[in-house]
């Protein structure tokens, strides 16, 4: 229900004239009344008066919002002394709705409200009021100010902020934790009565939440929550005006809480034991199976570590988590062998990741399983004893002989035989075989240490049940050193001795070098040989250090009498057997005239002699510059012949022009042998042509151009480029002469040409052109 209150208070104070002092008005209120007012008493019996002042004052109205009345709402009355009621004053009123929500009767003055107000859209109207005499214009009083208020009441529910909330808290909170704070507001007036006072209550979330009833505060009301058993909770609140009393308006809202997760559950396995297999020949890494522990946490309160604790395979077998599926994935560390163990048992954990301290208390965050694992036999490859071996063997080993032995079993229950060999690729010049049966290496070639120091060779073992099961094995021989060289000159030695040398002077040091390498390392002795152990011209001096010194025996050695020398020299080593060699060194004598000067070293002789060298290569290079030097042409113009083309196109004025053309020209070649300069060299000298033989007389056209052509071939004195040669030369002694029109005896007369049909078919051309009367009408 509503209550409504109507008060309707006009306060008007008249006073005309103030005496001493000034008497209050009386107030009176009726309710809806169209008549109310208050006016002034004046007091004239009689007192002296002083001063005159304004006849009337405002102090404010109130009217009630959303006023349904019949009629309009009246508002108060506007009055003054000088109104005498004769109609000459008249009211005017100016301000906030003058004229379209409050109007005035302008004669009395009564004011009404002329619509419905509502306090929510404006609460405060401040009006201005004047009386003027209508036949002046003038105001009678000065203007004055009065408020209008609104009262309010109760016709707006409360509004929450929003039409639905989200909030979450993490599961497990304590009773009385803070979810969220809700908010709703009242356009209504705080300031009067209880229409504003809102108050807060919960009609769907009990009782797993509550909300303060002033602040709007939802709360925990449960304690231990689980977010495992209920995630999502949807809670509806009230907010009630009147503050909650019967007949108030209200609002609603709906908050949806989500319950976040905590990790207080451990990892549990679904199982106690796990069985998987494994073949003996995986290699490390392989998976062999996954295992998983449930956490019904999420995120990373559901991240598990898995762990191998204990159990007789925790060194062949390892597990890693899968950090996207959260399982664990056993592998395998170690080589299995089926013949050693074919059962392992793992005792493998799991555990929480990210343990939270607050839930230690609800015990260990971790399981363990039981898993076994059998490992399956497969047929293997023979297995050698050794990763590899080293054999080694003298060098004068006897072909057959035995040089060693590999042993290779089959690792199968089966132990299947085997059989072995050689892999040839590794041993091209087959110097090396085994013995199939029982592995034993022997040589089936010498050796020889000093070509081939080392051999690498490759044993295949292989079962002979199942060839395609097969290993190898590398194996290293190194071939001991036995004293079979004997040692022998380091280097080819050209010795010298002067003919004024003086006795016991050294003319050459002289070294030894052997191909055997004893392990104490080389130790030579030299000496002459037993025939020459004493010389009368040399004598070897062993420096005691691998190498020896020749000495002059006498003074002096003629050139003329003797003028080479062979001094044969034994050389020793200390291995055994002890070899030893004869070198033959060669000496000869020089004599003093191919002594180098006193003072002038062989440098100086050196660079004496490349100075020559330098200046005879640059006498040769000028020589050889000099001799090619291209002769410059003369002509570099049109004219030059070797790339223009001369066109003679003039016409001659036929046979008794004798001017234009000597005829006569290819009749006697001789004509052409005129000697004529040549125009693009420069002529070096003035020399005279050279005349060939005249070629005219009895000879062939074709003999005469080869002739012509090898003449031109052979001229030093022709251009060194391409050039054109014209052979003009008609030759004699034709049959039918000249058959030129230039040379006839008669100029006017016909003459007979059937001749040329006897010529034969080369002719017959000229024939039919020449032969007959109708050739000339042709």
């Amino acid at each position: 229900m509503m209550r409504t209150h109507s008060f309707l208070t006009v306060l008007l104070w008249s006073s005309v004239f103030y005496v001493v002092h000034m008497t209050p008005s009386q107030k009176r209120t009726n309710k809806h009344s169209h008549s109310e007012r208050i006016t002034g008493l004046s007091e004239s019996d009689g007192k002296t008066l002083h001063r005159t002042k304004r006849g009337w004052m405002w102090n404010q109205f109130f009217l009630l919002e959303e006023y349904t009345g019949p009629d309009t709402q009246y508002v108060g009355k506007l009055h003054t002394d000088q109104d005498k009621g004769d109609g000459n004053l008249k009211y005017i009123l100016t301000g906030d709705g003058a004229g379209s929500l409050f109007i005035i009767d302008e004669n009395t003055g009564d004011i009404h409200a002329a619509k419905k107000l509502d306090r929510e859209e404006k609460s405060l109207y401040v009006l201005r009021a004047k009386a003027i005499d209508r036949k002046t214009g003038r105001q009678v009083e000065p203007e004055s100010e009065f408020i209008i208020k609104i009262h309010d009441i109760n016709d707006n529910e409360p509004k929450f902020t929003k039409d639905m909330y989200t909030a979450s808290i993490p599961e497990m909170s304590r009773v009385g934790t803070s979810v969220i704070q809700v908010t709703a507001t009242d356009a209504d007036d705080a300031n009067y009565g209880n229409s504003a006072k809102v108050v807060y209550s919960i009609l769907q979330g009990q009782p797993y939440f509550s909300v303060d009833p002033e602040t709007g505060i939802i709360k925990t009301a449960l304690p231990d929550m689980s977010r495992e058993n209920r995630e999502q909770y949807q809670v509806v609140i009230q907010a009630k005006d009147m503050g909650g009393q019967m007949g108030g308006l209200s609002g609603t809202t709906t908050v949806n809480i989500t319950l976040t997760d905590v990790n207080d559950n451990p990892p549990r396995f679904p199982q106690s034991s796990y069985q998987f297999s494994s073949p003996e020949s995986a290699p490390p890494g392989t998976p062999l199976g996954r295992i998983k522990a449930n956490d019904p946490d999420v995120g990373e309160n559901a991240e598990i570590e898995y762990s191998i604790s204990n159990g007789d395979g925790s060194d062949m077998f390892d597990i890693i988590t899968d950090k996207d599926t959260q399982e664990g994935i056993i592998t395998v560390k170690k080589h299995l062998d089926f013949e050693n163990k074919v059962l392992y048992t793992l005792r493998v954990e799991a555990t929480n990741a990210h343990p939270d301290p607050r839930f230690l208390q609800l015990g260990p965050f971790k399981d363990t399983a039981l898993v076994k694992i059998s490992v399956e036999d497969i047929d293997e490859p023979p297995v050698f004893s050794r990763p590899w071996y080293l054999i080694e063997v003298d060098e004068d080993a006897k072909e057959g002989s035995i040089i060693g032995q590999v042993v290779a079993q089959d690792p199968d229950v089966a132990k299947n035989a085997i059989k072995y060999s050689v892999d040839r690729h590794t041993d091209l010049d087959r110097i090396f075989n085994i013995y199939s049966g029982n592995g034993s290496l022997f040589l089936s070639k010498p050796l020889d240490r000093e070509e081939t120091p080392w051999h690498n060779i490759t044993v295949i073992a292989t079962e002979i049940n199942n060839p395609k099961q097969s290993s190898q094995i590398p194996v290293f021989i190194r071939i001991l050193d036995i004293n079979d060289h004997a040692p022998e000159f380091a280097n080819y030695y050209e010795t010298f001795v002067c003919e004024n040398a003086k006795a016991g002077q050294l003319i050459q040091t002289v070294s030894a070098i052997d191909k055997d390498q004893p392990p104490r390392g080389h130790k030579f002795f030299f000496e002459l040989v037993p025939e020459f152990a004493v010389h009368p011209n040399f004598s070897v001096i062993d420096n005691k250090d691998n190498t020896a010194g020749i000495m002059t025996r006498r003074n002096g050695y003629s050139r003329s009498k003797t003028s080479t020398y062979l001094l044969p020299i034994v050389i020793f080593d200390n291995d055994y057997p002890i070899q030893s060699s004869t070198g033959t060194l060669t000496i000869r004598v020089c004599a003093e005239a191919l002594l180098l000067p006193a003072g002038l070293s062989t440098g100086a002789l050196v660079a004496i002699l490349l100075c020559i060298i330098i200046l005879l290569v640059l006498v040769v290079l000028f020589t050889a510059l000099k001799r090619q030097r291209k002769k410059e042409p003369l002509i570099i113009s049109k004219d030059d012949v070797r790339d223009n083309i001369v066109t003679y196109n003039d016409e001659g004025g036929g046979e008794e022009d004798t001017q234009a053309f000597d005829i006569g020209t290819l009749r006697n070649p001789e004509a052409r042998e005129e000697s004529k300069m040549r125009r693009d060299v420069i002529p070096e000298t003035i020399f005279q042509i050279r005349r060939t033989a005249p070629l005219w007389e009895n000879i062939d056209v074709q003999d005469f151009i080869h002739r012509r052509l090898k003449e031109n071939d052979l001229d030093p004195a022709a251009p060194p480029y391409d050039s054109l040669a014209t052979y003009a030369y008609e030759g004699n002694d034709s049959i039918a002469n000249s058959l030129s029109s230039l040379e006839s005896l008669t100029t006017e007369g016909n003459q007979d040409y059937d001749y040329l049909s006897d010529w034969g078919p080369r002719f017959k051309k000229l024939a039919d052109m020449y032969g007959g009367e109708d050739s000339d009408r042709d």
